[in-house]
């Protein structure tokens, strides 16, 4: 929000911030996930090296929904965890 206060992101004058993310993610053909059960029981279930709950909750989502992940994360490639191409 800050980079769009501060001119940096292309806001359009008078656009709020929220605005823009809104059309920015309509216009990107970029789908939110939504936290289900289903994802945060598997992520329970994931073997990870670590306990970081965004991690888990995102690999997790891959897998529900059959997603590949794109991640450079050393950790979670490590893991083999879910289908991933790295970047």
């Amino acid at each position: 929000m800050v980079l769009g206060r501060s001119g940096k992101l292309g806001i359009g004058k008078g656009e709020t911030p929220l605005a823009w993310i809104r059309r920015a993610l309509r216009d990107s053909g970029v789908r939110e996930a939504s936290l289900t059960h289903e994802i945060a029981l598997e992520s329970e279930c994931l073997a990870l090296p670590h306990g970081d709950p965004a991690d888990r909750f995102i690999v997790a989502t891959a897998n529900v929904l059959g997603l590949v992940l794109v991640t450079a994360d050393r950790k979670i490639l490590s893991a083999k965890a879910c289908e991933v191409l790295e970047a």
